[in-house]
């Protein structure tokens, strides 16, 4: 399927907070003014930290030739983003049968200065990790090119040229790097939890008076049983 054949598939059409409020098709709602729609951005990233870019094939109607996330699409209407995400892998990347993880939202609006279309989406962030090395099939109707790239690195690309990238790169990767600093977080706390329990000193238990278990009344035992807005 060629990205000029999906132009006619619907799309969910959504209100700021995410809400369904009715459908358009692809073409309908990237022309200008624009309508907001339900999407998703994938990320996958390898057992090295890095995440997987690609750069959009020239017959994108959007932004083209652009480099942006693994891959990029639309769920149908009443469909399971995670279910659309993954199947849109396959077709733009071949890699099936990774377990994805919504990781944040990003609200956007974004008109191509050449073909005069617009995205005006509500971005699911998706998340899907995969060994390093695992083979990577781009469809070239979809995909011009693929590479691998840490993502501090990419931050620091997209700030320095972001004329290279897909515009709604940056907030995605932005909500990538939140949720990759927040579990990094999280995982320091455990780990901090679990060492402070362990350090505790072995003999506390023998700590206590010789004489505290004999001091209680021999009788004692027997009682107790955490939109975008469009230009105007």
């Amino acid at each position: 399927m060629t990205p000029r054949s999906r132009e006619h598939h619907l799309v969910e059409l959504v209100d700021a907070d995410g809400t369904v409020t009715g459908s358009a098709t692809v073409e309908e709602a990237h022309q200008a003014p624009g309508q907001l729609h339900r999407a998703f951005s994938v990320f996958l990233r390898d057992s090295e930290g890095r995440v997987l870019l690609q750069q959009r094939a020239a017959i994108k109607s959007r932004f083209p030739l652009r480099w942006g996330n693994t891959c990029c699409g639309h769920p149908a209407p009443g469909e399971d983003v995670r279910v659309a995400a993954a199947r849109r892998l396959v077709e733009e990347v071949g890699v099936g049968g990774v377990a994805l993880t919504e990781v944040g939202v990003y609200s956007y609006y974004a008109e191509d200065p050449a073909s005069g279309r617009v995205e005006y989406e509500y971005d699911h962030v998706l998340l899907g990790d995969i060994p390093s090395g695992r083979p990577i099939l781009p469809d070239p109707d979809e995909v011009a090119g693929v590479r691998w790239v840490p993502l501090a690195e990419l931050r620091a690309a997209l700030a320095e040229d972001p004329r290279s990238y897909a515009p709604w790169l940056s907030g995605v990767a932005e909500r990538l790097a939140a949720a990759v600093a927040s579990s990094a977080d999280s995982t320091s706390s455990s780990t901090s939890a679990a060492s402070s329990s362990s350090s505790a000193s072995p003999s506390s238990s023998a700590s206590a008076s010789p004489s505290s278990s004999a001091s209680a009344s021999p009788s004692s035992s027997a009682g107790s049983d955490d939109g975008p807005e469009r230009p105007g």
